[in-house]
């Protein structure tokens, strides 16, 4: 150390003079104290003040200079020098060095711009304000088809360069994207895919940029997806793998990439990885199971993928997917769940699928989650169940093959989204009378939607419950499913429900409020009395933002009120008529004549 002392003390008097064979000595002395002790060197080179010096010895014409900036590459490994190589102003002659010819002074400058880069705001801030992204991106380009290791190491560093000078920083890496960076990974990664290191620089900065939704255009004019999965293929080790998997996952977000992957083979990949793992109980292998299986469901997402891999239901794809629901194994019966749910956004898919018994197969499966179920297995079976509901065709077939029953028997769940989904499902299945009255009388299933009418925390399931309370009503038209109804507390619900922000769901409400009139008045009055429903109707009236069919079906409502002696009083109190006769004028003619025989009865009536 006494030693690197006198060489400061050297190398400032020879920094001056700049004669070339004293100071090339001192060079060497520093790389060598800096090999030996990074840490130590580096802070005995801030405190001699001889960073300041370094920027005059950064000049093209010298000999000295790649050793220089290798000494910069060095110090800027330890975060605390980045800020003071900023401060010394090295950054602008190490940018001026970018335009050189020699491939040495190139390289040590790209590894020490990177590395003040590295983690350091102020580091890219400096290197954004010379210009030296631009100048880096323009090498990519020039240099990009050549294989000879040197040119490939030098690409490495400068992938690594733009690496750390955008990672996790969103503006810069938009910056790089519109510089045009991600055609010319792709085409570095197609041409120099034997190349590891280069090869894995390319992958890290494909991940960083695929976060970004601004890039997902560009990596989709580029054959990104074929130079994916070529190289996935490739890969035996599971850490390389999953790197490529990092980039994959962002990637298969858009959905022109999606029927890319599903084009370039990326599905026969993930089947076959499934295939290799499924036994396996290493912490790894069922990593990357979940991995594959999650990408695989993720690809479904699209509707063209999907599409592409349902193949009328004969596919090779869609079949080994059916096969993972009756597995042993928890992460694939939740991805073939979620697969079949994902095939069932259309109806041609879905009548396909029910016919060909998956209904039977989704049963069996919740069947063996009933007792300390694996909730998210839960919610993916009752998903499915509930999008192969909702084609008219399937809803009889679903209710013969006993689908409410085994949804039913998670009544008693406490975990929301299963309870979410398990609303849904049976609201599509009761537009039928039959069906619609057998539950509507089962007062478990009653008693347990009045309670969720009530779940605050949990807006998805109150809704729902709601809209179940008020289909039960208005599909079966029975006077006993509305007693079971108002015995377990539901009316005070389907009144508020009639003040939803949704109109659809107002609608519903209304509408159900009627039958419940016009069928079983008396059983509900005083329900109907102390939720304020008169006051509800006179407000939706009176308020210009009430849509056409809600005015429509509060005066229908209020018309069946009449038969009750207390709301009829309550409607004469409130000046209904003024209301209703201002309506006769409306621009929808069906609340215009309502308005009119609303108006009639109110007169008579009074």
């Amino acid at each position: 150390m006494d030693n690197l002392s006198d060489t400061l003390k050297k190398l400032k008097i020879t920094a001056v003079d700049k004669t070339d064979d004293s100071l090339e000595g001192c060079l060497d002395c520093l790389l060598q104290a800096l090999a030996q002790n990074n840490m130590e060197t580096s802070e005995k080179i801030q405190g001699s003040g001889i960073l300041q010096l370094f920027a005059s010895l950064l000049i093209p014409q010298s000999s000295c200079t790649a050793k220089v900036a290798n000494i910069i590459a060095e110090i800027a490994k330890n975060e605390f020098m980045r800020i003071p190589c900023v401060d010394a102003g090295l950054i602008s002659p190490l940018v001026q060095l970018l335009n050189s010819k020699d491939q040495e002074v190139l390289l040590q400058t790209g590894r020490a711009l990177g590395n003040i880069c590295y983690d350091s705001h102020e580091g890219r801030s400096a290197v954004d304000q010379a210009g030296g992204a631009q100048i880096v991106i323009d090498h990519l380009r020039s240099l990009c088809s050549k294989t000879d290791p040197a040119n490939e190491k030098l690409l490495t560093v400068f992938c690594g360069m733009l690496m750390n000078y955008s990672n996790e920083n969103d503006s810069l890496q938009a910056q790089l994207i519109n510089m045009g960076v991600i055609p010319t990974l792709v085409k570095l990664l197609g041409i120099h895919c034997q190349n590891a290191a280069l090869t894995e620089m390319c992958l890290v900065a494909f991940g960083n940029l695929a976060e970004l939704e601004s890039s997902k255009e560009q990596f989709a004019s580029t054959n990104i997806a074929e130079e994916l999965v070529k190289l996935f293929k490739k890969q035996i080790e599971h850490d390389k793998r999953e790197m490529v998997f990092e980039v994959l996952a962002p990637l298969a977000e858009n959905d022109a990439i999606k029927l890319q992957l599903v084009e370039a083979g990326l599905v026969e990949c993930l089947l076959e990885i499934v295939q290799q793992k499924v036994d396996s109980d290493k912490e790894e292998d069922i990593a990357e199971l979940k991995t594959a299986s999650d990408l695989m469901v993720l690809l479904l997402l699209g509707d063209e993928s999907m599409q592409k891999l349902f193949e009328g239901g004969k596919g090779n794809v869609f079949q080994r997917v059916l096969s993972w629901i009756p597995s042993n194994n928890h992460q694939l019966q939740l991805a073939g769940a979620l697969a079949i749910a994902n095939f069932a956004r259309n109806d041609g898919n879905c009548i396909h699928m029910v016919d060909n018994g998956i209904v039977e197969k989704l049963m069996d499966l919740l069947e063996r989650h009933v007792e300390d179920g694996n909730v998210t297995v839960q919610h993916a079976a009752l998903s499915a169940l509930r999008n192969l509901a909702i084609p008219v065709v399937n809803k009889a077939k679903m209710l013969s093959a006993g689908v409410t029953e085994a949804v039913l028997k998670f009544l008693k769940s406490e975990m929301p989204p299963v309870q979410f989904k398990l609303l849904g499902t049976l609201r599509m299945l009761i537009d039928a009378q039959e069906a619609a009255e057998q539950l509507g009388k089962n007062v478990k299933l009653v008693e347990r939607l009045v309670e969720w009418c009530e779940a605050k925390d949990h807006a998805g399931v109150m809704g729902e419950s709601n809209r179940l309370l008020s289909a039960l009503i208005r599909h079966s038209k029975s006077k006993d499913v509305i007693k079971t109804i108002v015995q377990s507390g539901g009316i005070k619900h389907l009144v508020t429900m009639a003040t939803s922000e949704h109109v659809i769901m107002q609608n519903e409400a209304l509408v159900a409020l009627a039958l419940i009139a016009a069928l079983e008045l008396g059983a509900a009055e005083k329900d109907l009395e102390s939720a304020k429903l008169v006051q509800i109707l006179h407000r939706l009236l009176a308020d210009e933002r009430s849509a056409p069919e809600i005015k429509y079906n509060s005066m229908v409502l209020i018309c069946a009120l009449m038969g009750s002696e207390s709301l009829h009083k309550e409607v004469q109190d409130l000046a209904f008529l003024d209301v209703v006769s201002k309506l006769r004028s409306h621009e929808n003619k069906s609340v215009a004549q309502q308005a009119s025989l609303t108006e009639q009865r109110l007169a008579v009536e009074s």
